[in-house]
């Protein structure tokens, strides 16, 4: 990517416009010069029915992927105590830190956030990553101000676990664990019930389909395509209904995997894919039913200030290559270019004499 740039061969081009055609939804067109082929339509004094200009600017390869919008990966929540299930929450549903995930023998168990699953009681004198994330969250939550966020369950620990408890009508123990307290990174959204009320729950064994709650896009692309989704670069996600969101690429799954015959083509033969994830930049405004058609427009490579044309200011030359016509001074020459780029329904061209804010016929339309 950024170096030298050489001309592209006639059939290769000629791809590039045909797929810059289906990318714009059509209203490119290739002409032809010369006296056995479909000449640039002109006026009577010899000019061009219409034209365009030549501008410097910097250009964007785009390409748009069918995806779907959803929620991040889904994941089992498992049973911390074993009771009897006496509540569920519905599917859909939004449970942020500190409310109930599920309840067990009548007792609540609580999220609080942490990349550590919840695995044992704490209590004074432990110590771990797990005894960080409780301490951050007591924090938080604003019953343990004075803490230091460390890996030690002090009695200041201790005394916050307490405050905690009572804010939740429990008994203040001053300690916890499963049966109190489960551990996501973040909020989650409640994707299916895996447990009934009424049934036993057991440690080890799901309650839960959870998945993040904020919304993603995912698309599939080729194997071969996958360099153009970086992780971290910006797109443009088409959203339902014709609204666009902002997101960047969350992650690019490179493990890939014949697709399973439900996508396009099927069968034994399909291509390799690879998984992109897109988050978005400002997730309240994405609006959408789970598995909702979206488009996402991957930027691709930008070339810097390049001299460009209208894609369909292009000639096909008798003699090989492609060229413009460039208007002057009430007259119309021929210039042979080359070519460059492909990106936002126009083409980077370099040629002799080319500048800035040069006429250049195209089909009247």
């Amino acid at each position: 990517m950024g170096g030298e740039r050489r001309p592209l061969p006639a059939k290769a081009v000629i791809a590039a416009l045909v797929a810059v055609t289906v990318l714009l939804g059509g209203g490119a067109a290739l002409s032809m010069s010369g006296d056995d082929g479909v000449k640039q339509e002109r006026r009577a004094d010899g000019l061009p029915h219409k034209t365009d200009t030549i501008k410097r600017q910097d250009l964007s390869s785009r390409t748009r992927v069918d995806g779907t919008l959803g929620y991040a990966e889904e994941r089992k929540l498992n049973a911390g105590a074993p009771g009897t299930v006496t509540w569920l929450p519905d599917s859909g549903t939004v449970i942020k830190r500190d409310e109930a995930l599920y309840e067990a023998d009548g007792a609540k168990v609580r999220l609080l956030y942490g990349a550590r699953p919840m695995y044992r009681k704490l209590k004074a004198g432990d110590k771990g990553p797990d005894v960080r994330q409780l301490k951050q969250n007591l924090r938080d939550l604003g019953h343990g101000a004075g803490l230091t966020v460390d890996e030690e369950f002090t009695p200041g620990t201790a005394e916050a676990l307490k405050r905690w408890q009572k804010s939740h009508g429990l008994k203040q123990t001053g300690e916890t664990g499963p049966e109190q307290i489960s551990f996501a990174p973040g909020s989650v959204r409640v994707a299916n019930k895996e447990a009934a009320v009424g049934g036993q729950a057991a440690p080890g064994s799901p309650v839960l389909t959870v998945s993040g709650a904020e919304r993603e896009a995912r698309i599939k692309l080729d194997a071969s395509d996958a360099d153009i989704a970086v992780q971290g670069s910006e797109v443009e996600v088409l959203l339902p209904g014709g609204g666009k969101a902002q997101g960047k690429i969350a992650s690019v799954d490179r493990e890939t995997a014949p697709d399973d015959g439900k996508g396009k083509g099927g069968g034994p033969d399909q291509s390799p894919q690879v998984t992109v994830r897109v988050t978005f930049v400002d997730p309240p405004q994405v609006k959408g039913m789970d598995q909702a058609p979206v488009t996402v427009e991957l930027k691709g490579e930008t070339r810097e200030s390049v001299l460009t044309v209208p894609v369909n200011a292009l000639l096909a030359l008798p003699a090989g290559g492609f060229g413009i016509q460039v208007v002057e001074d009430g007259k119309v020459r021929e210039v042979p270019v080359e070519l460059g780029m492909f990106g936002q329904g126009r083409v980077e061209v370099s040629g002799s004499g080319l500048k800035d804010g040069m006429k250049v016929g195209v089909p009247k339309t």
